[in-house]
């Protein structure tokens, strides 16, 4: 009996030996080629085409085929998502299915009874199969539906409508168009949902890649509705309309657990509503995936080593701060070591270290968390935010009583940081001792790996922004973005960071006692080998991650 490890061995994507191991067993084959796939040592690619090949049907690569919306259309989303099939095309009087899993009987019966015609099989990559799936059913349709609905039911009972959001029926518009808003916004990777009202409509709009586009132009009757069920789904006082409130509520979408921050605004024409998506995958990064450059890692890595000392993140709101600490924490987080961390709001929730949120009304603050928090014995101290001068003298006499310090700061670049902390009144010699490294990042898009192109840049310009390091240095290759269905034809997908990581060396430290400027502290940073933001962005420029044009929208 032929198996998926033999065609592999065939294709030569696996040694002989493997024949030994398995004899023949399918239940010991899957297995095995399941563990491959987990190791690395097998793509997930290379296994769908070699169970399509034992099942003797196509193999497809999805995000190339061109897919008839005709046939997509025949089959219900929800189908496709339960059993991940997905119709590519009408042949003749049959239905061409892409199906991770070719044997999946279910399945085949299911789409053959909702298409009402026969079937053919392909086999197509699971990832690439949800991927297209996401992009093809997109809830946008169903969305402009319900805000046509809502525009054709204008005179809708407003009683009747209140009470269905507050009891949370599934079936009612409002909740079902909060619902797909949510979802579709995972869907499409978006860091906030900003829904705001105007003086004629509801704006929806995601915030993807760091920038917004608008997604949703609803009704303006149904805004009392959607902002009502939205503060109840995030435990806000409905009935406060006048001033800003904050909340959080949790939501499951494909099997995962997913953390919403919810931010209420009163504006001239209602209650403005940000939520910021917190995905709990983020706090599992590893520290390759911050993307630092070799000299920036071993830095940053002597640093956060170190059993004591104090770290900063800086950087403006929304340039990853928050993913580098907890990446960070990953590293150092160990059963022997107790971390200890007061947030607000605790954004990611890990496993092994003990998380404080700060609540204000209860009289919990930051420096009053800390003054807690340091006599629980703690190794590593993770304060959310530096925002005054009672939290910065405490974080900074932390470190130096024996305990490992991250926190954020808000400063334009790395050595701005040591002067923000004097202005801060905290003693010039406190900080040069306690500081041990300031890294500053923002984030730029990541060019789409899969459309971007090279093309060539005129080397006078390339000099002119101080991206050739000398006079008759070569151009090298650089990529534009294009845009295709992968990447919603931004030309971008994902986010890269740019970063400024600055040590803090017995020069700074003088700099620093002597209260120099950040200009001069720059400087000398920058005559030890520091690369300044733009630096890194061209470096990221060359290894082809982004963009010329997004380094410049990004870095001053």
């Amino acid at each position: 009996m032929t198996t998926v490890t033999d065609i592999l061995i065939i294709r030569g994507l696996l040694p002989i030996e493997s024949l030994d191991v398995l004899s023949g067993e399918p239940q010991r084959d899957e297995a095995h080629v399941r563990e491959l796939v987990t190791s690395g040592k097998l793509t997930e690619a290379q296994l769908a085409s070699a169970r399509a090949a034992l099942a003797g049907l196509p193999f497809v690569e999805l995000l190339d085929y061109p897919v008839d919306p005709e046939a997509v259309s025949l089959v219900p989303a929800g189908l496709c998502r339960r059993h991940r099939v997905l119709p590519l095309s009408i042949d003749g009087d049959s239905l061409l299915v892409a199906m991770a899993d070719p044997t999946d009987v279910l399945a085949l019966d299911d789409v053959r009874a909702a298409a009402r015609m026969p079937i053919k099989q392909a086999v197509a990559e699971s990832a690439d199969l949800l991927a297209a799936i996401q992009r093809l059913h997109r809830s946008d349709d169903e969305l402009n539906d319900l805000a046509t609905a809502f525009q054709d039911e204008h005179a809708v009972a407003e009683p009747a409508q209140s009470a269905a959001v507050e009891a949370g029926d599934d079936d009612a518009p409002i909740v079902r168009f909060v619902n797909l808003l949510i979802s579709q916004a995972i869907q499409d990777q978006a860091s906030d949902v900003h829904i705001e009202p105007g003086e004629e409509s509801l704006r929806v709009r995601y915030r993807i890649d760091g920038v917004l586009h608008d997604v949703q132009q609803a009704p303006r009757n149904i805004q009392n509705g959607v902002i009502s069920r939205l503060k109840i789904m995030a435990d806000i006082n409905i009935a406060e309309r006048r001033k800003p409130q904050d909340g959080r509520m949790a939501i499951m979408h494909a099997g995962r657990k997913i953390d919403l921050r919810v931010a209420t605004l009163p504006t001239v024409h209602g209650e403005k509503v940000v939520m910021r998506i917190l995905d709990n995958n983020a706090s599992g990064r590893s520290m390759s995936d911050l993307h630092l450059l070799d000299r920036n890692r071993d830095t940053y890595r002597s640093s956060y080593t170190k059993p004591y000392g104090m770290i900063l993140v800086t950087g403006p709101t929304g340039s990853g701060k928050s993913t580098t600490l907890y990446t960070t924490l990953q590293e150092v987080s160990k059963p022997e070591i107790n971390v200890i961390t007061v947030e607000d709001p605790v954004e990611y929730r890990m496993a092994g270290v003990n998380q404080v949120q700060v609540n204000p009304k209860a009289g919990l603050t930051f420096a009053s968390a800390l003054r807690s928090i340091l006599r629980a014995d703690p190794d590593v101290v993770l304060i959310g935010e530096i925002r005054d001068q009672e939290t910065a003298q405490i974080a900074i006499e932390a470190s130096l009583t024996g305990h490992l310090v991250l926190s954020t700061l808000h400063t334009n670049d790395a050595p701005s940081a040591v002067t923000r902390l004097i202005e801060m009144d905290i003693e010039p010699f406190l900080v040069g001792s306690a500081l041990d490294c300031v890294v500053a990042q923002r984030l730029a898009r990541r060019l789409c790996q899969r459309c971007k192109q090279p093309y060539e840049h005129s080397t006078e310009e390339l000099q002119l922004l101080g991206f050739l390091s000398a006079p008759d240095e070569q151009p090298p290759a650089l990529y534009k973005p294009v845009g295709c269905t992968s990447c919603s034809g931004t030309g971008y997908r994902g986010r890269v960071a740019v970063h400024e990581v600055m040590a803090v060396t017995e020069e700074i430290e003088r700099l620093a006692v002597s209260r120099a400027s950040s200009a001069e502290i720059g400087r000398t940073a920058r005559e030890q080998g520091m690369l300044t933001l733009r630096q890194d962005g061209w470096a990221k420029v060359r290894l082809g991650l982004t963009s010329i044009e997004e380094v410049l929208r990004v870095v001053a």
